[in-house]
């Protein structure tokens, strides 16, 4: 019990009139990687916004258990708090506020505790080196005129700085060349211990030639239809999610 950490059970949600997630259930432990795969308009990004509580999706019925405790009604500040990361497949920019002053801030609220600001500086800038950032991007408003690829090494940096207990990462591959991949996949390796956990979210499986993955689930029209190791990557890549329709 005490490596549980995420606990999905029988989820049905709703946008609007719409149903998109139709009994989906999910365990994720202490020190696994998760990759949920499926074709578009599955409802993958839907059950990452589930998970922080986006008031844009209705709960049905089924329950979200985090470390033991039913989220379900919880605010998305206070699902952050207990130790939750999301990374959006589009991040937002935020004029007006630089990303180091963005990164105090989330720690400082995160954690309850002021930031030791030099200790804090140094872990920021052995982060940004360690994805290649451009170390002026640091002192700029948050996202503005970056490049995609930027924005998604600053979503990265971001859940290094906050270290959660459970990263979400939202189609972070999505638009992405090869090296940007590469670094990005390096992020995730350096954050993963046996203490936190990761689910990606993809359609897309070039991101996890460069990662250790210990389940990877097909979601099909709102239910997760298969679960597998790698191999069943490979199988998606090579045929593609039809096999899977009729499950």
């Amino acid at each position: 019990m005490e490596n549980k950490l995420l606990e999905i059970k029988d989820l049905y949600v709703n946008a609007g009139e719409k149903e998109i997630l139709k009994g989906l259930n999910l365990n994720i432990k202490k020190g696994e990687v998760h990759v949920i795969m499926g074709p578009n308009g599955a409802g993958k990004s839907t059950l990452a916004n589930v998970i922080l509580n986006n008031p844009e999706y209705k709960k049905i019925s089924g329950q979200i258990d985090f470390e033991g405790e039913n989220i379900n009604d919880l605010s998305t500040d206070k699902i952050a708090k207990k130790g939750i990361f999301m990374s959006f497949q589009m991040p937002e920019e935020i004029p007006g506020i630089s990303t180091i002053n963005f990164l105090r801030t989330a720690k400082n609220n995160i954690t309850n505790k002021p930031v030791k600001i030099f200790e804090f500086k140094d872990s920021v800038k052995k982060f940004s080196e360690e994805l290649n950032m451009n170390p002026k991007l640091i002192e700029r408003n948050l996202n503005v005129g970056f490049s995609g690829g930027e924005k998604k090494k600053n979503e990265i940096l971001q859940m290094l700085i906050l270290n959660p207990k459970l990263a979400i990462l939202d189609e972070t591959d999505s638009g992405l060349d090869v090296d940007a991949i590469k670094i990005v996949s390096k992020g995730i390796e350096m954050y993963k211990s046996s203490e936190n956990a990761v689910l990606i979210i993809t359609h897309n499986t070039r991101i996890l030639n460069h990662l250790d993955v210990d389940f990877v689930h097909v979601l099909i029209n709102g239910k997760i239809v298969k679960t597998g190791t790698a191999e069943l990557a490979k199988e998606i890549d090579e045929n593609g999610y039809t096999q899977f329709k009729n499950l």
